[in-house]
């Protein structure tokens, strides 16, 4: 038990998984509503990380221009760990040194996520489409407490609860997409760049892929993903490369 989170705590980057079915409705000319469930991996894909479920609402303002409203419930494979201070006694009497792994806590949670999105795309240099994507983003994450920990010193589980307190987080999400847009054909291939910024840089997300259009209901979509971490709300979480794998039904 004690090997697991210290190897989560290795610099090395991560390598995940990550599958999407989504759903899609037009309810006019001008607005769409989808369903989007999601499965994602980690650990090398060893361990699942979440699963997701969400709903939005699209609407076309202009031709260059869409407005999103969205909801996601997300269920967490949660990792932490707690580190020891230089006002512990164990760090006092020399046993260990100010920053070891303390305790270590692994539990599924649940958090609420909350978007409101514009989209501003043109087509520029022929079939090449450019889009920027501003996503406000609020997280709430309720009070949770976990039976007991696992407590490095003393290589066992210490039997007391501990409450992890509530958290709300804001994050504007500024992605910058091109793709390759061509009247008549069914692959259109894509690259992104997207930074999530709270009161600092957290992430940078590097994608590129393909969305494949098999019939008018029915699409697949493939991409593969870099994406850097730099100051996070998720403890543990390391510079990850994804693969994804999606597919969408349209009514």
């Amino acid at each position: 038990m004690a090997s697991l989170p210290l190897a989560a705590m290795a610099q090395s980057d991560d390598f995940g998984l990550d599958f999407t079915l989504e759903a899609q409705k037009k309810l006019s000319k001008v607005m769409n509503l989808s369903f989007e469930g999601e499965l994602r991996t980690r650990d090398n894909t060893k361990t699942v990380d979440r699963w997701s479920a969400g709903l939005s609402l699209d609407y076309k303002a202009a031709k260059w221009l869409k407005f999103s409203a969205g909801y996601t419930l997300l269920y967490d494979n949660n990792e932490r760990i707690s580190y020891f201070d230089a006002t512990d006694d164990e760090v006092l009497d020399g046993d260990v040194d100010a920053g070891d792994p303390k305790k270590y806590a692994k539990y599924w949670a649940t958090r609420h996520r909350f978007s409101l999105s514009a989209t501003f795309d043109k087509k520029l240099f022929g079939d090449f489409r450019f889009s920027l994507r501003e996503r406000w983003q609020y997280t709430y994450r309720p009070e949770y407490t976990v039976d007991q920990r696992w407590s490095y010193y003393d290589n066992a589980y210490d039997g007391k609860p501990k409450t992890y307190e509530s958290k709300n987080v804001h994050v504007l999400r500024s992605r910058l997409q091109v793709e390759y847009d061509k009247k008549g054909l069914a692959v259109t291939p894509y690259a992104s760049v997207e930074f999530f910024n709270g009161w600092s840089l957290q992430k940078t997300r590097f994608q590129t892929g393909l969305d494949w259009k098999l019939s008018k209901q029915h699409s697949l979509g493939f991409f593969y993903r870099y994406q850097t971490v730099r100051d996070d709300e998720d403890d543990l979480e390391p510079n990850r490369h994804m693969i994804g794998l999606g597919y969408k039904f349209k009514f």
